[in-house]
């Protein structure tokens, strides 16, 4: 029987680097991670303590078999996918250099799956805040429904608004670092 732990971490959509270095850093001691459960639950599996680098890739759907094959081509194993994110490792003793420790062979590939990051995640985020969390939090102070109500549209707004910030912030330092 294998040993498992479930750890709880928040990332965001701008937050993949970081998300693979911990992964990576929770391998090294011991600890494979084998399952996301939406929001923010990581189940891990104890291994043999390895240096393996994790990759995240953005496709919002599945790999198509072709891509999937050209992973496999590289030694990308790939292991799960959770919303949206593909979630690939390979063991840091393959890698002779310094691209094959990477999924992305160039930065215009990577402004790609930011672009595509923005367009699928941002965009739908900003278009609910605008037509339902902005309204709604200016249409509480005048209701009848009480303070509850303009206290939940408030904290809606003040997530909604850190979130911009924090993930449009980075994604946009992130696009200007790569071109």
């Amino acid at each position: 029987m294998s040993e498992t732990k479930l750890r709880i971490r928040i990332y965001t959509v701008a937050d993949f680097y970081e998300e693979e270095n911990w992964l990576r850093e929770e391998h090294q001691k011991g600890w494979k991670l084998t399952k996301m459960t939406p929001p923010c639950f990581y189940l891990f599996e104890k291994c043999e303590p390895e240096d393996v680098i994790y990759r995240l890739d953005y496709k919002n759907s599945t790999g198509t078999d072709d891509y999937m094959q050209m992973m496999q081509d590289y030694e990308w194993e790939y292991f799960a996918q959770c919303i949206g994110w593909l979630y690939f490792r390979k063991p840091a003793s393959r890698i002779t250099t310094e691209n094959e420790g990477e999924l992305f062979s160039d930065n215009a590939s990577r402004i790609d799956m930011l672009q595509h990051v923005i367009r699928t995640r941002m965009l739908p985020l900003l278009i609910i805040f605008l037509c339902c969390v902005i309204p709604n939090t200016l249409k509480s102070f005048d209701n009848e429904f009480g303070t509850i109500f303009t206290i939940f549209w408030v904290i809606m707004f003040v997530i909604y608004a850190l979130i911009f910030i924090h993930c449009g912030r980075k994604l946009w330092i992130l696009k200007k670092d790569l071109e």
